[in-house]
């Protein structure tokens, strides 16, 4: 049976996610706490992952009880920050790691989501398990860290999220929240470095479109994807659903419209 394996928030975006047994999911569409913290530079452009390695050589943890960020960089001290009551302790030390002046934002209504018209992000466990065998070097939580996403599906095939995005495509519903596919995930620079050390693999990405094409599902609907460098859904909950909670081994039904 379908099934909410993990649901996962990243509280400041580019840095790493937490695991939730239980999430809400906003009035805007997005589930609280997910990117709901990110740092800017002084053009008000976004510091993550896209933009620069160094992101990936932080070890991150966050307690939402306590908006208590605890920060691990490569030479082993630690440092936490409280980042609800002023975040000018963690401005100072991600502007000196990052030699740059950097601002600490937080928008907890939505978050800061690449696109904030859209809601979580979807993938199964089996797709998670099959883009690691295409790679000897890989691990299963590994991928899961490069592939970030919100939402993950046991207990179906791999790329059983393609089925929901294009023409006619089917909703699907978890524990009484609906959700609709809206695009698939185009991947960036991001899942093609280790998420440990930020280098890169440089033949990651003609791998992944290689066997990407060949596993593509019969029954999915190509033109939905503009290329093969594509994996997890991008999707929207219904209006009427948003404000309910989501819950890890929260079942999920396929509803034909």
């Amino acid at each position: 049976m379908a099934r909410l394996e993990q649901l996962t928030v990243y509280p400041v975006k580019g840095l790493d996610g937490i695991d939730l047994e239980t999430a809400s999911v906003l009035d805007g569409g997005t589930i609280a706490g997910d990117r709901e913290f990110a740092l800017f530079d002084a053009n008000g452009d976004v510091v993550n992952g896209k933009r620069t390695e160094q992101v990936h050589r932080l070890e991150t943890d966050y307690d939402p009880e306590t908006s208590t960020l605890t920060v691990e960089p490569p030479d082993g001290t630690m440092h936490r920050f409280e980042l609800g009551d002023d975040p000018g302790p963690a401005e100072a030390w991600f502007s000196g790691y990052f030699d740059e002046d950097l601002s600490l934002e937080r928008d907890a209504s939505l978050g800061f989501v690449d696109r904030r018209d859209m809601g979580p992000s979807v993938i199964s466990t089996a797709t998670i398990r099959t883009v690691t065998s295409w790679f000897d070097e890989l691990t299963v939580d590994g991928v899961r860290r490069r592939l970030r996403a919100n939402v993950e599906v046991a207990g179906v095939e791999p790329f059983w999220e393609d089925r929901f995005v294009g023409e006619g495509a089917p909703t699907f519903v978890i524990g009484g929240v609906r959700f609709e596919g809206v695009t698939p995930c185009g991947r960036c620079i991001v899942p093609q470095r280790d998420p440990d050390t930020g280098a890169q693999n440089d033949s990651f990405r003609a791998r992944f479109v290689r066997n990407r094409e060949k596993s593509f599902p019969s029954w999915a609907d190509a033109d939905a994807f503009d290329h093969y460098y594509t994996v997890m859904i991008l999707t929207r909950v219904l209006a009427t659903d948003r404000g309910r909670t989501l819950r890890v081994d929260d079942p999920i039904e396929i509803v034909a419209d």
